[in-house]
């Protein structure tokens, strides 16, 4: 057997044990309304523990800069590079002229 299908066995296992002992708390013990206010706690907390935290990142990430600008700035950058192929393209035109 390879580890993951250790490991797979052994969630098995014991994710079936969790639930026949939860099962049996809720139905068959008087720690029932106990545990179903702490599971009903824990879910809560969890999805509005996670809703809290999409809030603070969604206020405290500042905003994309806009499209326009983004473009504006690749036109920048291209023309720079146009600029220095050209450029270079000029002085390996001039070098070669040397060496004729």
């Amino acid at each position: 057997m390879s580890r993951d299908q250790l490991i797979g066995g052994g969630l098995l296992i014991v994710s079936v044990l969790v639930i026949i002992v939860y099962g049996y708390i809720v139905f068959f013990t008087q720690w029932s309304f106990l545990l179903l206010q702490l599971t009903g706690f824990v879910a809560i907390a969890g999805v509005f523990g996670i809703l809290a935290w999409i809030g603070y990142t969604l206020a405290t990430t500042p905003p994309p800069k806009p499209i326009e600008e983004i473009e504006k700035e690749l036109e920048e950058e291209l023309k720079k590079l146009e600029e220095e192929t050209k450029s270079e393209e000029e002085k390996a035109g001039g070098e070669e002229e040397k060496k004729e």
